[in-house]
């Protein structure tokens, strides 16, 4: 009787641990990630999260992250980069709350009258149709409403200082610019934006337009792929389930619990045989 309880042991660890693989993490599920955008022109700083530094000599037209932070409200403050400590007059000092799950970018750039300020987005991570890629225009520049242009066509119109516009297109290269709202007049570009299948390309208007520090910042979530539409069938592969556990953990699990069940069996017939004398 003993001799099939380590493989009844055996099968039920295998079945506990793919059920725990298909579970998420809940350290993952109490977190948010977070980018941080410096879109400030002529201004290094450096960047402190609750009291502490999170970011040392951050230079203007850079993306820092994603990085991983509890979820909840967060306090940022922004210091000019000769202030290492961070006891000083910040350049901004801002609340940030951040839910569980979530993906943002925290911008730190221009109002539309041209102060300093900080300005989360919520990024979407959801998957894009297979053979397309995202573009998210945002616009956080000291400058009036924009049309933006995709190929010499508008594709978002009115932009203002703090939002964004999004679509889903295909995936290729185009050539983008910004051009003040409701005219031909470009305040930014061309540039060529590379649009790779299964990302978001997020573009951010940064800068001053009265000081003419315009500028573009370009920052990529990569990842977001559709599932395929349907998956051939037979035996020539073991694919994954796209929830974190593989196919041959189920196939492992389900032989184990076959041998155990089988064993089980024996054992039950055995018992219901009278002995032998």
């Amino acid at each position: 009787m003993n001799k099939w309880l380590p493989l009844g042991m055996a099968a039920t660890a295998v079945a506990l641990t793919a059920g725990l693989a298909a579970a998420p993490s809940a350290g993952a599920a109490d977190t948010a990630q977070v980018s941080v955008i410096h879109g400030i022109p002529n201004t290094p700083v450096n960047v402190f999260v609750d009291g502490k530094s999170a970011l040392a000599g951050f230079k203007p037209g850079t993306v820092a992250g994603p990085l991983a932070l509890p979820a909840g409200s967060h306090t940022v403050t922004v210091f000019p980069a000769s202030d290492s400590k961070g006891t000083g007059t910040p350049v901004i000092k801002a609340s940030a709350s951040l839910q569980s799950g979530q993906n943002y970018s925290l911008v730190a750039h221009l109002s539309a009258d041209g102060k300093p300020t900080l300005t989360p987005f919520v990024n979407d991570v959801s998957a894009v149709p297979a053979g397309q890629a995202r573009l998210v225009v945002r616009h956080t520049a000291a400058a009036p409403a924009v049309d933006v242009r995709a190929g010499g066509k508008v594709a978002f119109a009115k932009l203002t200082n703090p939002n964004e516009a999004k679509a889903d297109l295909p995936a290729g290269t185009i050539s983008a610019d910004v051009v003040l709202a409701g005219t031909s007049n470009v305040a930014l570009g061309p540039a060529q934006l590379n649009l790779k299948e299964g990302t978001s390309t997020i573009v951010y208007a940064t800068g001053s337009a009265a000081d003419k520090t315009l500028t573009l910042v370009t920052q990529t979530i990569g990842g977001l792929h559709s599932a395929p539409g349907g998956v051939p069938a037979g035996n020539g592969g073991l694919a994954d389930r796209g929830n974190g556990t593989p196919d041959w953990a189920w196939l492992a699990a389900a032989g184990f619990l076959v041998v155990a069940l089988t064993g089980g069996a024996s054992l039950y017939r055995a018992a219901r045989q009278p002995a032998r004398g």
